[in-house]
């Protein structure tokens, strides 16, 4: 029996890394598109995201929260250039990127399954790590099969474009768009050829994944056969498509947090959510706060993530020690150890969410690195320092002779 939605979204997410010598010209770039637009937060009007987050993190994040009338109006009466120089130093910027009007399109033509691009945004961080978030839904009638499915294909999209492949008959088109090379374009025309993702092994073929589903109360209830709906939840968590046989469950609780009628999947490259309206806070309440601060809080250590990349490509270059010294002390001290938010529901995602990005391990594995470099460094310091002081005394030994020699004569 199908499962029928109530409502459904998935944010589909594309890093890519701006050089740092560049990032106040990208900024200028975004402020000149008219299309573009600074994200200007508000604690009147974002009362999601000031209770969620720590203070630290808001200053670090959300910049604009606080923001009095009188700074806002003397950053509206800077220029462009004044602007993106003032934006350039702080942590981070979000853009909402203004589409003419949503961007209908479908998927399987004989099935006619819609679906819109809604909503787009650019969050930007001073490290030059920017992500594009799309937001996606289906319409008319979705099952939750529907889902599965565009996920599956839509999260790949940028790999296939140009490529006669499909997955199990699953064809994406737009109308407006006409095909979907031209989705492939904006992502190029925001984030250019992305060349620095790949030099530190950040996959840009491959979307990751960010969905929410609230299956109707028929299809999720007390006297529904849990067992099956994990396994669709499983296809889900994985991204897999609706066709595929699941034989058994083989995540482990660090991949899957559950309450009543509400199951969040974590996965490397994923973050889901499924929930029934079975509870009415379900699709209320957390259907909002799920694609606000809980994203924001995703994007947060996704950022983590890819900086960890950037520093561990740095220390295999080893061209300037000193830099990465300071790049690396800075990163430790003033994004690694915050904690986030003291939001219960917060909390418990921060541990997931650091677990699947594998935070901790990844940012041991580079202090070693950095441990053996600093050794290295320290020693070849040391030796310069040695070396020079013989080559003081080889010298003043000399004039000493010279002297003795020349007393003699």
């Amino acid at each position: 029996m199908e499962l029928k939605t109530k409502y459904q979204y998935t944010y589909f997410i594309y890093p890519y890394l701006i050089e740092e010598k560049n990032y106040q010209k990208y900024l200028y770039k975004l402020l000149k598109n008219e299309q573009c637009r600074l994200k200007l937060f508000d604690n009147k009007k974002d009362i999601q995201i000031d209770s969620y987050f720590l203070p630290e993190i808001k200053n670090k994040m959300f910049w604009s929260l606080n923001l009095e009338q009188d700074g806002l109006k003397s950053y509206e009466a800077m220029d462009l250039k004044m602007k993106s120089a003032v934006l350039s130093k702080k942590y981070c910027n979000v853009f909402e990127y203004v589409l003419e009007k949503d961007i209908p399109g479908k998927i399987n033509e004989k099935e006619g399954i819609f679906f819109d691009i809604n909503k787009i945004e650019i969050v930007c961080f001073n490290t030059g790590i920017c992500f594009i978030l799309i937001k996606t839904a289906l319409e008319n009638n979705v099952n939750f099969s529907d889902v599965l499915n565009f996920n599956y294909k839509f999260r790949d999209i940028v790999s296939n474009i140009g490529h006669t492949k499909e997955y199990d008959s699953i064809k994406i088109q737009t109308k407006k768009l006409d095909n979907m090379q031209k989705f492939s374009d904006l992502l190029t025309k925001i984030a250019g050829k992305n060349i620095t993702a790949k030099k530190i092994n950040i996959d840009t073929d491959r979307l990751i994944t960010y969905s929410y589903v609230c299956l109707a109360q028929d299809s999720w209830n007390e006297s529904k056969d849990i067992l099956s709906l994990e396994k669709e939840f499983e296809k889900y968590r994985t991204i897999k498509p609706a066709n595929e046989q699941v034989r058994g469950i083989t995540y482990q609780q660090e991949n899957v947090y559950k309450e009543k009628y509400l199951y969040y999947g974590f996965a490397n490259n994923a973050t889901v959510l499924l929930t029934s309206d079975s509870n009415i806070q379900n699709y209320t309440s957390l259907l909002y706060e799920y694609e606000n601060v809980q994203l924001y809080h995703f994007i947060y250590y996704l950022h983590q993530k890819i900086h960890l990349n950037k520093l561990n490509y740095e220390i295999k270059q080893a061209r300037n020690f000193e830099n990465i010294k300071s790049r690396f002390i800075n990163f430790a001290k003033k994004d690694f150890i915050y904690e986030i938010t003291n939001n219960s529901n917060g909390i418990i995602l921060d541990k997931y969410y650091r677990k699947e990005q594998n935070l901790d391990e990844n940012f041991m594995r580079i202090k070693a690195k950095y441990d053996l470099l600093y050794k290295e460094y320290e020693i070849d310091k040391t030796n310069r320092h040695h070396k020079w002081i013989a080559i003081i005394i080889g010298i003043i030994i000399a004039i000493n002779l010279i002297k003795l020699w020349m007393s003699f004569k």
